[in-house]
C-alpha cells in the first residue's frame, strides 16, 4: 500500500535455492528481553520483516551462542528467532502459549498433536526464564531443524543433552514425517519433499 508513483517492474519475485545449513547436535541459547510484543495485532504472524530477529541472532552469535530466547513485554518466554522453545520438567513437556507472541510453528503443532498419542504429556504454559534455567531438558523446534536439544541457556547448563524425552520426541517426529507423506499420497523421498531424517537431536 505504501509506495511511490514509480512503475513497478514487470518481474518482482526472485527465487533462489540453496542447501539447508548444518546444525549442531545441541545448541547454546542466550536470552533477550523486550523482543516480542505479544499485544501487537501482528503477534504470531509470519512475515519477511526479520530485522529484529536477525539483529538479535547476530548479537547472540557474537556472544558465542547459537540461538536466542526472546521474551515479550511481560518478561515471559515467547520463542527463539527462528524456532519454538520447549522445556521438560518431571517428564512433562511445556511450551509457551500463542498469547506469548510466539509463532504457531508447524513442528510445534505436530508435537502438540503426537505427544499425547505417544503417552508424553505436553501442554502450553506461561514460562519465564527461570523455568528454562531449572528445566530437566530443553529443546527447540523448527521446520528445517526438526528437534534440537539445548545444552546451555544464558550460562545455565542443562544436565541432559539430549535428554530421554527429547530423544523420544525426535524419534516420534522422525517417524511421523514418512507416515504423513504416505497418508498424503506422496512417496517418501519424492522430489521437493523434505527428508524424513531429523537434522539434529
Amino acid at each position: 500500500m505504501w509506495h511511490s508513483d514509480e512503475p513497478f517492474p514487470e518481474v518482482d519475485i526472485i527465487l533462489s535455492a540453496a542447501p539447508l545449513p548444518t546444525y549442531p547436535e545441541s545448541v547454546r541459547l542466550d536470552v533477550r528481553e523486550h523482543c516480542r510484543h505479544a499485544a501487537s495485532p501482528l503477534s504470531g504472524v509470519k512475515t519477511i520483516a526479520w530485522l529484529n530477529n536477525v539483529w538479535n541472532l547476530q548479537e547472540a552469535h557474537e556472544r558465542g551462542f547459537d540461538e536466542v530466547v526472546l521474551l515479550n513485554e511481560r518478561g515471559e518466554v515467547a520463542e527463539c528467532t527462528a524456532a519454538n522453545i520447549f522445556a521438560v520438567r518431571s517428564g512433562e513437556v511445556l511450551t509457551p502459549p500463542l498469547s506469548s507472541g510466539c509463532l504457531a510453528g508447524i513442528t510445534r503443532e505436530v508435537l502438540l498433536d503426537i505427544c499425547p498419542r505417544a503417552g508424553v504429556p505436553i501442554r502450553e504454559a506461561v514460562l519465564r526464564p527461570e523455568d528454562l534455567y531449572g528445566a530437566d531438558e530443553l529443546f527447540i523446534s523448527s521446520t528445517n531443524r526438526n528437534i534440537v536439544a539445548a545444552g546451555e541457556i544464558a550460562g545455565h547448563t542443562i544436565a541432559a543433552v539430549p535428554g530421554p524425552v527429547t530423544i523420544k520426541l525426535g524419534e516420534l517426529f522422525s517417524a511421523y514425517v514418512p507416515e504423513e507423506l504416505v497418508r498424503s499420497g506422496e512417496p517418501v523421498g519424492a522430489p521437493g519433499r523434505p527428508s524424513a531424517k531429523p537434522a539434529a537431536g
